[in-house]
């Protein structure tokens, strides 16, 4: 990710929504390093920050809607998340959640894309989103995969104002130069019957090592540490709740 700060239309946070946050708290403990903070105020319905050095990174909480699964929620920044929530409707989008206030911390709300993908939105106030990016145990790429890539380059773009470079099976989204992600088609690599979903992608120094510790924890390999050709050494784990994730190396592609 070549954004280094919070910005309007790209992606600002990354948190688990999990069945077991007990369990998931040491889990990514074990992964990243993470240090694990829950905010004890009943209002914030164990609500858990996990940092690096200080800086928050990503957070977990408990599952709100009874029978969902265990799964990981990108965040896009904006100025105003009610206009933002209205313009993802008027594009095609779903509205899941509507906007509300979130203590002093901010607006949000949760949407889907066209094909289903869900997504929030975060208008800051006193939380901007994740303190860091790009650098080992943060959030350094977000990765949309859709069964209609060509709806998906018409309809974040309307949205967000978001560029797009599409190659011949991959499409790379970023603002004004700075790329944050990307998108693949949802095809026979992926199991029969997954739905449309964003991903997020965590940098991290060396991908085997990391891989092999979050299978050690308890995770399952999905796709197996691999180098992308003109990329990065890439792995996707599943954690013990179910949750996927990615990983690739930190840095500039060798």
């Amino acid at each position: 990710m070549q954004t280094t700060e919070p910005t309007a239309g790209a992606p600002c946070w990354v948190e688990l929504g999990t069945t077991d946050p007990d369990a998931a708290k040491v889990y990514y403990r074990e992964v990243f390093g993470w240090r694990v903070e829950t905010d004890p105020r009943p209002e914030a319905g164990g609500y858990t920050m996990l940092s690096l050095a200080g800086a928050p990174v990503a957070a977990l909480t408990p599952l709100y809607a009874p029978g969902r699964p265990t799964a990981w929620t990108v965040s896009f920044a904006t100025r105003d998340a009610d206009a933002s929530a209205a313009a993802v409707t008027e594009a095609g989008g779903t509205l899941l959640n509507e906007p509300m206030d979130v203590l002093d911390l901010g607006r949000f709300a949760v949407l889907a894309d066209p094909s289903g993908a869900v997504f929030s939105l975060w208008q800051a106030r006193s939380f901007a989103g994740a303190a860091v990016f790009g650098v080992p145990g943060s959030l350094g790429w977000v990765e949309l995969a859709t069964p209609d890539p060509e709806g998906a380059r018409v309809f974040y773009p309307r949205v967000f104002g978001w560029t797009v470079n599409a190659g011949d099976t991959y499409t790379q989204w970023g603002l004004e130069g700075a790329d944050f992600g990307g998108m693949s088609p949802l095809d026979e690599r992926y199991p029969s019957g997954t739905p449309a979903h964003w991903l997020p992608y965590f940098a991290v120094a060396d991908v085997d090592a990391t891989a092999a510790r979050a299978t050690e924890a308890g995770g399952a390999p999905v796709v197996p540490p691999m180098d992308v050709p003109g990329g990065p050494r890439v792995a996707m784990i599943r954690d013990p709740q179910g949750g996927v994730f990615g990983i690739h190396r930190a840095g500039p592609v060798e």
